[in-house]
């Protein structure tokens, strides 16, 4: 009734915006409003100098944003970057569903899978053994090799969740978030030119991108920045492995169990990767209309330009540098370690 009487006094829209479920929405949204105007303002001018050079709307997005740094300390800025970088990135994947069909991924056959698997496996087991040659507690060897086996950033905090924890515990942590997403930064750039000049094809490159870039981010920005197919070849790859961060935090919870030394952290579930594969369900069997599809796919395209351009306004270079040489030089030798593997097993299969 309430509502009757509203739509009669033609307010409607307060109605909506009014309503005890959407209150949280409404309150968040001064807050979220000025660095989400940013990041979407970035990706309208990388969006143009794009169509109008011919140069990848993803690195524009990209090096703009990290023209716009400064705004990382900004305290009114701050709040919706964050939220485009995570929030919005995970809309926007989940959307890519919408644009992928089984009969795409049936055609790269079990490989991919397989190639996922080998590389996480020998990736941490790689950072143990790296992190022991150089004097690093064995958990600093899992937390990084985890973080770049499985999906940079949101893997580092899960593992770090349930591992042990060392007087250093913390640094570590921090330290390997700002590293994987900084070289992941790096990859982005980089892996497309040398994956193709390696004289991989656009499916090829598409696996290895996906398999080797360490945020997903990234592996989108890459990705989509060489083509359509490539981007969707990546973002699928990439999934597999974020799929896997559930049951390698789950191993290790329980070994930190039998040893008396777990904190009880829930396990993160990365939930944006069911509603991918339930869209991806839905468009493969024609269950989305093609103009609702289409929607879709333009929206998750907004998403992710605007994501990628808030990922370049958290990114500090400096940063980086200023890291530890000793801890770099573990989670650069697990990266290149990845790349390297991921290449050959391509090669020789």
């Amino acid at each position: 009734m309430a509502l009757l009487r509203s739509l009669k006094r033609g307010n409607v829209v307060t109605t909506i915006i009014d309503h005890p479920r959407l209150q949280p929405l409404r309150l968040a949204l001064p807050r979220l409003a000025p660095g989400v105007a940013v990041a979407f303002t970035v990706a309208a001018a990388a969006t143009f100098l794009a169509d109008h050079y011919g140069a990848p709307v993803m690195l524009f997005a990209l090096l703009l944003g990290m023209a716009l740094h400064f705004l990382s300390a900004d305290e009114k800025c701050m709040p919706g970057i964050d939220f485009t970088a995570k929030k919005l990135l995970r809309w926007g994947i989940a959307l890519l569903g919408a644009r992928i069909t089984f009969t795409q991924i049936s055609s790269l056959g079990a490989g991919p899978i397989a190639l996922v698997l080998i590389c996480l496996v020998a990736t941490i087991g790689f950072g143990l053994l790296i992190a022991r040659l150089l004097g690093r507690r064995w958990t600093f060897g899992v937390l990084t090799g985890g973080a770049v086996a499985i999906c940079g950033a949101s893997a580092a905090l899960a593992i770090s969740a349930v591992l042990p924890k060392d007087p250093d515990h913390e640094q570590n942590t921090l330290f390997t978030v700002i590293a994987v997403t900084s070289l992941s930064t790096i990859a982005m750039i980089l892996y497309p030119m040398i994956f193709t000049a390696l004289g991989f094809d656009t499916e090829q490159v598409g696996v290895l991108l996906g398999a080797t870039i360490h945020d997903v981010a990234q592996v989108v920005g890459a990705g989509y920045a060489v083509s359509d197919e490539t981007g969707d070849i990546a973002t699928y790859v990439k999934l597999l492995r974020v799929a896997m961060l559930p049951v390698v935090v789950v191993l290790l919870a329980v070994l930190a169990t039998r040893s008396g030394r777990a904190d009880g952290s829930s396990v993160p579930w990365p939930l944006f990767t069911v509603a991918f594969v339930a869209i991806l369900f839905a468009n493969s069997f024609g269950l989305i209309p093609t103009g609702v599809a289409t929607f879709m796919v333009d929206t998750s395209r907004w998403f992710l330009v605007a994501a990628i351009a808030a990922l370049g306004i958290k990114t500090s270079l400096q940063a980086m540098f200023a890291l530890g040489p000793v801890n770099l030089a573990v989670v650069v030798g697990e990266t290149v370690f990845l790349a390297v593997l991921a290449v050959l097993i391509l090669l020789l299969v």
